[in-house]
C-alpha cells in the first residue's frame, strides 16, 4: 500500500476489533476515498447475528461508511485534521442487503460539504458491485486552532 494511504488508515483511532476498513484503495484528500474489509467470519459479532447464518450488521455497514467518511475528512489539506471527530447523525440510510462471511465490502466515501466543525459525508459499501448499504452521514469535531 502506498505511504500515504498507511498513513491516512492508521488515522483511524478504533482500536483492530472495531475497525471496518482493512485498505484503502483510493484516497483524494479531503474528497473522497474508496476502502475494503474482508469479513473474515471471527468477529465477535458475528457469533450473534445470525447463530449458524452469520451476516454483518446493517448498521455496522453505516458504521463502515463513517470511518472511511472520517480518514477522508482528516486527510483535508484545507483544514488539517479535526479533534474528537465523531459521527453525529446518519440521514437517508438504506440497507438493502448483507454480507456474509468471505465475501469483501467496497466502501465509498465523498465528502459533500464542510461548514465548521460538521462534515457532511455521503457513502455506499457493496460486495461485487451488488449495493449493500448507502447513507449521508454528518461527522462533527474540533477545528484545530
Amino acid at each position: 500500500m502506498h505511504p500515504d494511504l498507511t498513513a491516512a488508515l492508521e488515522s483511524l483511532p478504533h482500536g483492530p476489533s472495531f475497525r471496518f476498513v482493512d485498505q484503502l484503495t483510493s484516497l483524494d484528500p479531503g474528497r473522497d476515498g474508496s476502502a475494503i474489509y474482508r469479513v473474515r467470519g471471527d468477529e465477535d459479532f458475528l457469533t450473534g447475528h445470525f447463530p449458524g447464518q452469520p451476516m454483518m450488521p446493517g448498521v455496522i455497514l453505516i458504521e463502515a461508511i463513517a470511518q472511511l467518511g472520517g480518514i477522508v475528512a482528516q486527510t483535508d489539506p484545507e483544514t488539517g485534521a479535526l479533534a474528537d471527530l465523531r459521527l453525529t447523525a446518519v440521514r437517508a440510510a438504506k440497507i438493502l442487503g448483507a454480507a456474509v462471511p468471505g465475501e469483501t465490502l467496497e466502501i465509498h466515501a465523498k465528502v459533500e460539504g464542510r461548514m465548521g466543525g460538521l462534515i457532511q459525508i455521503e457513502g455506499s459499501v457493496n460486495v461485487e458491485g451488488k449495493p449493500l448499504a448507502s447513507a449521508r452521514i454528518t461527522l462533527s469535531g474540533t477545528l484545530p486552532d
